[in-house]
């Protein structure tokens, strides 16, 4: 516990429950924060390894960037990124407040309902659904190499425009998902630190094998992209890789005093997710791109998705063993960037009628209901979704920060933040709309957008994340507030 942390008493958390908050939106007293800078360090290590993200440095790659550069951009990244969680996180690790009362402290109680719901339940949902079907795909392969006719069976039969041996693996992978879900933090800690060792082992012998058989270090820095875009600037490539991996970040980075009111303190907090997303991206820019380019000077091909590299292997073993790992890095990923959040957003839109538990169960149904292998037949629609709930978070983290630190001064009066919603609080400074959040936010959101509709701003487009936090937090400042008691 530091000096600057800040603790309720039984008795005032007696009260604050008496106006109808359940366990999972109260703030967390002490005794019940339980993780500590190793949990933290363990946390995030694992969801940087992830298909989505070797995919990723593929295009970056074709931006006309070295490898070299590639991997250093990424590690800058990773830098920006830890500086994001760890400031963002700090409301969460001083109050022990989860996300849906952060965004009400700065959104109003009203207000908070319209970005909460974006990302705790469209943006987390539709992730979940959507990871989960990239990882049943690794599954597909995997149970293809240790039961051949599983593939086969119903034939060209289709159900709800899946395959069976499809809908089979995502109904498994899905449920294993929503089993971790159920168990929340706690689980997921002990997942995360059993994971994240192993990560290490299979995907540090993947870049050993890859080093090897593409002929050493000097043939993956000096290896030629075909088809790279070779007329963007170094410095605007950079930004554009930070950029992404910010996006990568943005559901997550917004929502992450949910992790941090477990925080047994705010140094705990900071040094951990610091240590984890540094070392963990500095492991995984190495790997990435020795796996990459390696596997794709072994086999002859340009080949970015890292799946068919390890498809590829002629050493079933090998394969289902990486293979599971893959499988459980997007448990891990699901769970802390999805799954949660969507849980503990449902909780917080109906405090009374749900809880946590209740809300896995939802989000849960929800993104098995959505079918995410129908949205993925189209990508475009697929990305431009995705990318526009992204430019929507990098204005609400703008607005976040500079409401926490630059206009309440890292202080949060508890009392009044968890009101009694049935009383007028007409003099409560987050009753209702925060009207200047809002229109900072959205002001944010047009300009990040903006590349996309006009083509002389195109260059926005690749840099909207931080379009959207820069603008929305620059002009915050600038709008009046509501005035404190």
């Amino acid at each position: 516990m530091e000096k600057t942390d800040y603790q309720m008493t039984p008795e005032e958390l007696a009260i604050l429950e008496k106006r109808g908050y359940n366990q999972d939106l109260l703030p967390k007293p002490f005794e019940k924060r339980d993780m500590g800078w190793k949990n933290y360090f363990t946390l995030w290590m694992g969801s940087v390894h992830n298909i989505p993200n070797y995919t990723a440095v593929g295009g970056f790659l074709f931006l006309g960037l070295s490898p070299l550069n590639v991997m250093v951009a990424l590690i800058i990244s990773s830098i920006v990124v830890a500086a994001f969680m760890t400031i963002n996180g700090k409301a969460g690790s001083k109050y022990g407040i989860p996300f849906a009362l952060h965004l009400r402290s700065t959104y109003g109680d009203v207000g908070a309902k319209l970005p909460g719901f974006l990302r705790g339940c469209v943006a987390a949902i539709a992730w979940f659904g959507l990871q989960n079907f990239t990882g049943s795909l690794a599954l597909l392969i995997l149970i293809g190499k240790i039961w051949p006719q599983f593939l086969t069976i119903g034939g060209d039969t289709t159900l709800l425009g899946i395959s069976i041996p499809g809908l089979i693996a995502f109904t498994i992978f899905w449920a294993i998902n929503v089993l971790i879900g159920f168990g929340g933090g706690k689980i997921l800690n002990r997942f995360t630190a059993v994971l994240s060792p192993l990560i290490y082992i299979v995907f540090g012998g993947m870049a050993i094998w890859a080093f090897r058989v593409s002929g050493g270090i000097s043939e993956i820095l000096t290896y030629d992209t075909v088809g790279a875009t070779q007329n963007v600037p170094i410095i605007f490539g950079y930004l554009m890789v930070i950029n992404s991996v910010l996006a990568v970040w943005a559901a997550p980075g917004a929502s992450v005093s949910d992790f941090t009111q477990n925080a047994k303190s705010t140094r705990d907090q900071v040094i951990g997710q610091t240590a984890s997303l540094v070392v963990g991206y500095i492991i995984f820019a190495i790997f990435s791109v020795v796996i990459l380019i390696g596997g794709s000077i072994h086999y002859g091909i340009q080949e970015w998705n890292v799946l068919n590299i390890i498809e590829r292997w002629d050493n079933t073993p090998a394969i289902i063993i990486t293979m599971s790992v893959f499988l459980l890095t997007t448990v891990s990923t699901n769970a802390t960037g999805n799954i949660i959040p969507a849980a503990y957003q449902l909780t917080a839109l109906f405090p009374k009628k749900i809880n946590y538990q209740k809300g896995v169960l939802i989000a849960s149904m929800i993104s098995f209901l959505i079918m995410p292998w129908k949205l993925m037949e189209n990508s475009d629609s697929i990305f431009i979704f995705l990318n526009t709930i992204g430019a929507v978070l990098g204005p609400v983290a703008g607005v976040m920060i500079a409401s926490f630190y630059f206009v309440k001064k890292q202080e949060i009066n508890l009392n009044d933040l968890y009101m009694d919603t049935s009383d007028k609080n007409t003099k409560n400074i987050y009753k209702g709309i925060n009207q200047s959040a809002y229109i900072a936010t959205i002001v944010g959101l047009i300009l990040s957008l903006s590349g996309q509709f006009i083509p002389a701003l195109k260059a926005i487009s690749d840099i909207s994340w931080l379009v959207g936090f820069g603008s929305a937090f620059t002009i915050y400042l600038l709008l009046p507030k509501k005035s404190s008691k």
